[in-house]
């Protein structure tokens, strides 16, 4: 049973919601608009606001879905955070789309509101303040990311789970190694509203 709900966690995770959500609002490819990546912050972007968030959510809905299907499946311990996992490592490396997918924000924080919700609603938080501060998505996502495990220990999770958000958090900042090096060198983009010095028409400087 174990294999076969991995594989179905892998499945979920890598339908390309970015893909299909900016394509329906226009654009026919996503990989080859704004910075390329197959994420809702790209199809914020692009596509503009509602697009994004429509995007966010599916891909929350991945992670949640996963982790419910496997507990509902299975009582084998671990098996839940094991297709959390597979579910954030399908969006990351779809085999649909040549292994080529997002960076797994998304994914992972709907994975982690059913296997450790306190975790996730702390790291959402710095998130947001961080976005709020800054203005840039991707340092709110490292820290996030980076905050996850811990916070996971912390807050008396099992060893299955706190092994998943560790592998999560590695992978996500891995991800990110363009971003930072962008941010290192200060020609990362900012979140922008309309409105603001500065801002595009989607509201993205």
């Amino acid at each position: 049973m174990m294999p076969t709900v991995i594989l179905v966690a892998y499945a979920i995770g890598s339908i390309p919601f970015a893909l299909l959500v900016a394509r329906w609002w226009g654009t026919d490819d996503l990989r080859a608009m704004g910075s390329g990546n197959l994420g809702a912050a790209n199809v914020f972007r692009v596509s503009g606001p509602t697009a994004g968030v429509l995007v966010a959510l599916l891909d929350m809905a991945k992670g949640v879905a996963s982790v419910t299907l496997a507990r509902h499946l299975t009582d084998q311990p671990g098996v839940p955070a094991a297709a959390g996992l597979a579910a954030i490592v399908g969006h990351v490396y779809p085999v649909w789309l040549r292994f080529k997918g997002g960076k797994g924000v998304a994914t992972a924080a709907g994975a982690f509101a059913v296997l450790s919700p306190i975790a996730v609603a702390l790291s959402l938080v710095i998130f947001a303040v961080t976005v709020l501060l800054t203005r840039y998505i991707s340092l709110g996502s490292v820290l996030a990311a980076l905050a996850l495990a811990p916070i996971t220990y912390v807050s008396g999770n099992s060893g299955p789970n706190v092994l998943a958000a560790v592998a999560a958090s590695t992978l996500i900042v891995f991800k990110h190694r363009p971003n930072l090096v962008r941010l290192r060198t200060g020609v990362e983009r900012r979140l922008a509203w309309p409105g603001m010095p500065g801002t595009g028409p989607r509201g993205v400087e």
